[in-house]
């Protein structure tokens, strides 16, 4: 016998599948926007080796801002596939504007994004808190350090690459997902965000 509920839990999801013009368009700015600033983190991240050249581990704390779309995308459209999407599209438009990981970042925006979704994907797509947030950073994180320590990093000592992942982690968990967050929460109240149910949840509150 179906339940009201049932019904109500069906519609929610069905919603959170099906994506309208406005999500692609907005989800392909977020993407594109964030392609353009990525593209551009390359000059401070180089930078940063030199103050890092005793113990290059630490300029791990820079990474968080690579990990922001796998997080703001879903945060913003609630959508099935938003982290993927975003994360993927902001690593393309990077590579486009030539990278010097070369085509290595589209990789690693689909496996951040991935990682990222998978968090949301738990959750049955119903949980946008700030918890969530965190753990889909700290997710995309963790495999981007993965994949750094094994195709750059690979004759780091172990505590070098355990510093460094934990750091990845950390800045990915805190920028990524407390950072996208906090942005939602303040765009929201700008009303730029009232075509979607992030901009009414933050309307409520």
């Amino acid at each position: 016998m179906t339940t009201t509920t049932d019904r109500t839990e069906a519609a929610t999801d069905q919603a959170s599948a099906r994506w309208r013009t406005v999500d692609i368009v907005v989800a392909s700015a977020l993407g594109v926007a964030f392609g353009v600033g990525l593209w551009g983190g390359k000059t401070r991240w180089n930078g940063g080796g030199g103050a890092f050249a005793g113990f290059p581990p630490g300029r791990a704390f820079l990474y968080g801002m690579w990990m922001v779309p796998a997080v703001l995308g879903p945060l913003v459209i609630r959508k099935r596939g938003a982290a993927v999407y975003v994360e993927l599209v902001a690593s393309v438009v990077s590579a486009l504007l030539g990278s010097p990981w070369g085509l290595y970042v589209v990789a690693y925006g689909l496996i951040q994004g991935a990682a990222g979704e998978l968090v949301f994907a738990l959750t049955l797509y119903r949980s946008w808190r700030l918890p969530t947030a965190v753990l889909a950073g700290a997710a995309a994180g963790a495999a981007a350090a993965l994949m750094d320590l094994a195709f750059y990093y690979p004759d780091w000592s172990g505590a070098w690459q355990l510093t460094y992942g934990v750091l990845v982690v950390v800045s990915a968990a805190v920028v990524a997902g407390g950072g996208s967050w906090l942005l939602v929460r303040a765009l929201a109240r700008t009303g730029v965000l009232s075509p979607f149910p992030s901009g009414a949840d933050q309307a409520r509150v």
